[in-house]
């Protein structure tokens, strides 16, 4: 229930704070999908400056039965993300994008297998991102991410 308080907080303050002219379906899924994909990359690039940009200030993460802020993912978790993000291969699956307005939601799946810190690695995931328009283009707001 507290997943989807969040949420929904993130959506309303992400319709009531920004004016911006919509644009197209198509370019507006296209530019989800490149903010999405920037910021795995980052992560697999090791460029902490670039997946921070990619977050709201007010952005949310929400992993392993606790939530983060912005600021404590980047002090805490976002380290490790990288890390595991450059030691681990991910095969994900096509992302499932949803937008009205000036919010998007955008999910999918992942199969990731390799060895981390010298433990092998055999995980399905799942990974559910919130993203609204700003000014100067999409941002996560907020990040679920669930694997078994």
């Amino acid at each position: 229930m507290e997943l989807i308080r969040i949420l929904v907080a993130a959506m309303l303050l992400a319709t009531a704070s920004v004016d911006v002219p919509a644009q197209s379906p198509a370019a507006d899924s296209t530019a989800v999908t490149a903010t999405v994909h920037a910021f795995h990359q980052a992560l697999a690039a090791g460029d902490a400056g670039g997946a921070l940009r990619l977050l709201a200030a007010d952005a949310v993460i929400l992993e392993s039965g606790g939530r983060e802020s912005r600021d404590e993912y980047a002090a805490h978790h976002l380290a490790e993300d990288i890390e595991f993000a450059r030691a681990v291969p991910v095969e994900r699956s096509a992302l499932q994008i949803t937008a009205s307005g000036d919010v998007a939601w955008v999910h999918s799946t992942s199969l990731v297998r390799g060895t981390y810190r010298g433990r092998a690695i055999d995980a399905a995931g799942v990974e559910l991102m919130v993203l609204s328009r700003t000014a100067t283009g999409w941002v996560i707001r907020a990040i679920h991410w669930s694997s078994r």
